[in-house]
């Protein structure tokens, strides 16, 4: 039995026809989108290499029924530069060397990017890395990765204050 959702991926809506209601968001975006920047890393939801925003909210997309995000608004980290210019957690993570082999590099954007949009992090180093804490690096680029968040951070606060202005 085949049946449509409707989803708004990186902006641009979409109307897709799902055979098997067991499909997850991960790979609706990575098998049929060919969106392959979340990565599947476990599969279980431990490591975070998956995250994906759905309706501006970190979540898990390897965890996540696509049949139950019917009318969504998905943010991939395909979806976050503005053509070649980087969203400014991706120009920070370049800045402050916050990924090695890169492999859990799109997760940890998607998750930093939740992070500063829910106005969590503070400026407490210790705080973004609890609250990051869903996302593993292997090859541990913590150092880097926080102070990409934090630089980021407040790249983002800086520009909304000059747009105020």
């Amino acid at each position: 039995m085949s049946f449509s959702i409707s989803l708004t991926i990186n902006g641009e809506k979409r109307a897709i026809a799902l055979d098997d209601p067991r499909v997850t968001l991960l790979d609706l975006l990575r098998e049929r989108l060919h969106l392959t920047g979340a990565k599947k890393g476990c599969d279980r939801g431990q490591c975070g290499a998956c995250t994906v925003l759905v309706d501006g909210r970190r979540i898990n997309s390897c965890l996540t029924l696509a049949a139950s995000l019917d009318g969504a608004d998905i943010t991939t980290v395909e979806g976050l530069a503005n053509g070649d210019d980087l969203h400014p957690v991706q120009a920070a993570f370049i800045a402050h060397d916050g990924l090695q082999c890169g492999y859990c590099t799109p997760g940890q954007i998607m998750s930093a990017v939740g992070l500063i949009a829910e106005g969590h992090a503070g400026d407490d180093p210790e705080r973004v890395r609890e609250l990051m804490s869903g996302n593993i690096c292997r090859c541990g680029a913590y150092k880097g990765i926080t102070e990409a968040v934090l630089d980021a951070q407040k790249t983002l606060k800086d520009g909304k204050r000059r747009d105020a202005a």
